[in-house]
């Protein structure tokens, strides 16, 4: 489909070089075309009546220091809660942010500060040369989310020069801890910019999907997660689309939980739990008409669920455009508009 260019990552928050959240670029597009511009003026191209949702989950301070058995450092990525199990999903990382450590093996043991400690119990996900997510029982005082707030720091990756504060990676809408990895795309949002949408009519409503640490960079599918439409959000997403506004989703984690409160009517209902729905051709979006969302690599299968929401002639344009005019890309990248 394309190919990054080396210099396309973000390596810092867009404040570090003097700009403001809602100051990253923004392409829009549209079948009327495209059009760059800057976040802040995103409610230019919306419509009193049409609704963005966003999503509510907050990041997790999800990295920490350990080490294996015998005595080699890692890093252990905490993703989520098991679905079935009294146990956690992590990830094993090399210190040095180089990948997955896929050495590891069922009932191996890794020691966690303060006297902590974890068992992998068995495969949670595959990678082309070895198992790199791992079911473990963990041993620690308290709940874990708890536990990670004194001892972890946020997720990062080898394109990031030097480590941030967690407040950078939590969005103006976060309220509830949980996301292994920040919801990045509602990022440049600012509390100016939504007092803008809802003075001009745009609707902004909640939902909350805690998400998991980064698998759609290695082109494996999304990993199950939890998420929950409110009750008082699927009013409002069905009444928008009654009365012909756009349903507006920022980011593909408020896309997947819509789409997994659609009922057999086709109508968004609350709903709550865990969801291993994955939009694609097999599964194309029926209420999302509209989408927020950052760059994502040649390789990740958010991709499929962009093309899902917009069409696969829409979204290559817009990131032939994004890679001629050197957009950036990842978590503290710049954003795009996806306006079928």
């Amino acid at each position: 489909m394309f190919s990054l260019p080396p210099d396309a990552e973000a390596t810092s928050p867009p404040e570090a070089s003097g700009l403001a959240r809602d100051g990253v670029r923004l392409l829009v597009a549209s079948p009327h075309g495209l059009t760059s511009t800057r976040f802040a003026a995103l409610p230019d191209f919306l419509a009193p009546g049409d609704l963005v949702v966003v999503n509510t989950s907050a990041t997790l301070p999800a990295a920490v220091d350990a080490r294996r058995a015998d005595g080699t450092p890692v890093v252990v990525h905490f993703s989520s809660p098991a679905r079935s199990a009294s146990a956690w999903i992590v990830e094993l990382r090399a210190p040095d942010a180089s990948g997955p450590v896929l050495s590891a093996a069922v009932g191996e043991r890794v020691a966690l500060p303060d006297g902590a400690w974890l068992r992998l119990r068995e495969p949670a996900g595959a990678h082309a040369d070895g198992v790199r997510l791992w079911s473990a029982d963990v041993a620690l005082e308290g709940p874990v989310e708890a536990w990670l707030s004194r001892h972890g720091r946020p997720i990062t990756y080898g394109y990031l020069r030097g480590r941030w504060p967690l407040t950078d990676y939590q969005p103006v809408f976060a309220r509830d801890p949980g996301s292994a990895e920040m919801a990045s795309a509602g990022r440049p949002f600012s509390d100016r910019l939504v007092t803008d949408l809802v003075t001009r009519g745009v609707g902004v409503a909640p939902v909350r999907l805690h998400t998991g640490v980064s698998s759609q960079e290695t082109g494996e599918p999304p990993q199950t997660e939890r998420f929950r439409v409110p009750e008082t959000t699927a009013r409002q997403v069905e009444l928008a689309r009654r009365t012909g506004g756009r349903i507006v989703a920022v980011g593909t984690t408020v896309t997947r939980a819509l789409e997994s409160a659609v009922d057999s009517s086709g109508r968004v209902t609350a709903a709550e739990g865990w969801t291993d729905l994955v939009i694609g051709p097999d599964h194309p979006a029926r209420v999302v008409t509209g989408l927020v969302t950052g760059w994502h690599t040649p390789d990740a299968s958010h991709l499929l669920l962009l093309e899902a929401v917009a069409g696969p002639d829409l979204v290559q344009s817009a990131y032939r455009a994004a890679v001629a005019e050197h957009y950036r890309w990842h978590e503290f990248g710049d954003s795009c508009l996806l306006l079928p």
